[in-house]
């Protein structure tokens, strides 16, 4: 949530005060001082957690008790007798989910949860209206998210049909019920207690266990294969201190800048009355963008703490660099420089984006996926006006800017400078749009909201509904045709360069049915040597898999459904279920072209090298075959003379007798080898047994050589392989 900070103590507050001297001394409230040093002592404990109990040193129970014992702590901490609320919460839930059919069980865990969940954002409303300090909803809004997520992958993976779900739903799909120590831990573990970021079920059983890091299932994957290849486990430290020190760049301008813009003075007569229009943009949008700035605090350093445990790698990129973003909640820069609306909600809360997506978005029928999904998410943050304010403006302009692309854009993509004027111009309304729709997130207050936006004389609202419903029937967009063009193309593309894949056809071809552009179509990419998933778009609805909602009457009561034995490697990557692919700028297409004009090129030449070396093999190998099968090599092999006038000569481990001598020879005869007499005949016969070792040995070594060379261009083609060569 976007909120502004009061750094006076609260006396609702019932966290511990042991650290009351260091907030004085800091001019903090004691809540966040308890909250700073929660985070850090995990980030040091996450190391440990990583080393000390390795999941190759010590067996997946420890693991599982560290974590929840640290996290149980952590909670008591920081927020006293209301951290009864942490376990209450998850402990009805897994009475339920023990108790509750697979065929209900996901509607029951979130009718419990979200009913919990409202039951604390209200009484907190009440006692505590409009502040600011650390409370007990927070990490119930996180643990809401998982015990919700786990039920639902419960509900897919014992009683839908495999064929029946979505690449994410394929991919978190539950095969096993968690035993108790399995679940509290995977909803109190310490790495994301506080500050999330959320995490499937799935992949945090994977990482407890080791499986993130051994090519084999996890006791709730659906394979059988029992082999435990081990693979080379990548360092997070340096993504780690890039996180952190992001972290507390962001706390510093939180700090700095915060009571330079107060929310509060948006509340305020002399504010609303005597200010232009252009400064209440203005002051608006600073003030929001210095919230914004305690999130990225909190949520860089908690995806810190995850990859400094060892949660979040999801593979290698091309350059052979580890990335950590599994479970990433931001990204800074994209959402601070999107484009548009869709770009800015992905970058936001990705962890919350994913959990609307796969609970709400993909089950519910096409035409209600963008309302439902802001309305779930305003309900799931609490019963302020403001929230309510926000999504059902969001909602309208999300719709809007997704017309507006689609009949704008395309007359924009003439020239690069033209190109470059509307990336320019698009982020700039994207920015002064996210200020007028989230204002009223951060002032919380219903009339203050509405007393500003009739300031501003409802702009945004008027300019939004002129483009839902007047602007289609005046200005036509981009033609299907060309349309369907770009999306072949773009499907050709991700098809050829073998680096991405998309989710399925038949939701690209909806959105061609519908008049949508592949822009606003929900599709999933991933690299096919990584993991993890980043952003979810909850704004558009071209993509919703509608048997989702449909095929009811295929579910099966108590058994799972028997899964494919074997999961393709697009569904088994947690990027494909967690990330969205989107159509690049006419800038990004032009670098990626050129990288892949790049790759080509050094393909073609590794391609060249294993050519010319394999065939320099095959010529030394033959010319070595033709040495050894030669009829005459055996005669200059070395031979020794006998007594009985016979020679041995040994050819490979066999002896063969041969006489010396020509008959004539044997008979006295001058005219044969040795004719002038015994003795000239054996001078003869010692210079031809000299010369014959002299030539067998040359040969020998020649041999040895030649083996030699065949050994080493064996090793070179595994070389270039690697990449070492390019």
């Amino acid at each position: 949530m976007l909120e502004s900070p009061n750094f006076i103590d609260n006396d609702n507050y019932q966290g511990s005060r042991a650290f009351t001297w260091l907030a004085d001394m800091c001019g903090l409230s004691v809540d966040l001082v308890n909250f700073l040093m929660c985070q850090i002592g995990a980030l040091f404990l996450a190391s440990l957690f990583r080393s000390i109990l390795h999941p190759s040193i010590v067996s997946a129970h420890v693991r599982h008790i560290f974590a929840l014992t640290v996290g149980l702590a952590f909670g008591y901490f920081c927020f006293g007798p209301q951290a009864i609320h942490i376990a209450g919460l998850p402990a009805v839930c897994y009475i339920v989910i023990r108790t509750q059919s697979p065929r209900v069980v996901q509607r029951n865990v979130m009718l419990v949860a979200m009913t919990y969940l409202l039951c604390i954002h209200l009484i907190r409303q009440i006692y505590d209206y409009g502040s600011y300090s650390l409370d007990i909803t927070g990490p119930l809004m996180i643990i809401t998210q998982k015990v919700t997520s786990l039920a639902f992958s419960i509900h897919d993976g014992f009683v839908r049909q495999h064929k029946d779900l979505t690449k994410a739903q394929q991919y978190h799909a539950v095969y096993k019920l968690p035993s108790a120590l399995e679940y509290f831990s995977y909803v109190w573990h310490f790495q994301g207690l506080l500050a999330g970021p959320m995490v499937f079920y799935k992949d945090y059983i994977e990482f407890v266990e080791g499986c993130n890091l051994l090519k084999r299932p996890s006791t709730n994957c659906n394979l059988d294969n029992g082999k435990s290849e081990l693979v080379l486990e990548p360092s997070p430290t340096k993504s780690v201190i890039r996180k952190v020190i992001g972290s507390i760049i962001c706390a510093f301008i939180f700090m700095k800048f915060v009571k330079l813009y107060p929310i509060k003075n948006m509340k305020e007569d002399g504010f609303v009355q005597n200010t232009s229009m252009a400064y209440k943009f203005w002051y608006a949008m600073m003030a929001t963008s210095c919230i914004r700035f305690k999130y990225y605090h909190a949520w860089l350093m908690g995806d810190a703490i995850c990859n400094n445990a060892g949660l979040g790698f999801t593979g290698y990129d091309k350059d052979g660099s580890s990335k950590w973003d599994l479970i990433s909640n931001i990204n800074v820069l994209g959402f601070e420089f999107a484009t548009n609306m869709r770009d800015a909600i992905n970058n936001w809360n990705c962890g919350t984006n994913r959990w609307l997506r796969m609970i709400v978005y993909e089950r519910v029928p096409k035409e209600y996926g963008t309302v439902l999904t802001f309305a779930l998410s305003a309900v799931w943050h609490g019963f302020y006006p403001g929230y309510y304010v926000t999504f059902a403006t969001g909602a309208m302009m999300v719709t809007a800017a997704r017309l507006a692309r689609r009949m704008i854009r395309h007359r924009f993509q003439g020239t690069q400078c033209t190109r470059m004027f509307y990336d320019i111009l698009t982020c700039l309304t994207t920015r002064l749009v996210m200020c007028y729709t989230t204002f009223p997130f951060v002032l919380l207050e219903f009339m203050g909201s509405i007393r500003l936006y009739l300031k501003f004389y409802l702009c945004l609202h008027i300019a939004a509904l002129v483009t839902i419903f007047i602007l289609p029937k005046f200005v036509r967009g981009e033609r299907r045709s060309q349309r369907q063009q770009k999306q072949q193309q773009i499907s050709d593309k991700n098809s050829n360069n073998n680096q991405f894949n998309t989710v399925t056809s038949s939701s690209v071809n909806e959105a061609g049915k519908d008049g949508d552009v592949l822009n606003d179509a929900v599709t999933t990419k991933i690299p096919q040597y990584s993991r993890n998933d980043h952003a979810v778009d909850d704004n558009n609805d071209e993509n919703v898999n509608e048997d989702t909602a449909t095929k009811t009457n295929k579910y099966m009561p108590t058994k799972p459904t028997a899964p494919p034995p074997l999961l393709s490697p697009s569904v088994a990557c947690a990027r494909e279920a967690v990330s969205v692919q989107h159509v690049e700028c006419e800038m990004d297409q032009l670098g990626n072209k050129l990288k892949e004009k790049i790759e080509t090129e050094t393909k073609n030449i590794e391609e060249f090298i294993d050519k010319t070396v394999a065939e320099t093999v095959s010529g030394i190998v033959e010319f070595k075959n033709d040495l050894m099968s030669n009829r005459n090599f055996a005669k200059l092999l070395p031979i020794h003379a006998h007594d009985d006038g016979r020679v041995r000569r040994r050819i490979g481990g066999a002896v063969a007798m041969t006489p010396t001598m020509t008959t004539a020879t044997a008979n006295g005869s001058k005219g044969g080898i040795g004719g002038g007499g015994g003795s000239s005949g054996n001078d003869t016969l010692d210079r031809l047994v000299n010369g014959v070792e002299e030539s067998g040995a040359f040969l020998k070594k020649e041999i040895e050589v030649i083996n030699a060379v065949v050994q080493q261009s064996n090793v070179l083609p595994a070389v270039l392989s690697n990449g070492h060569a390019k």
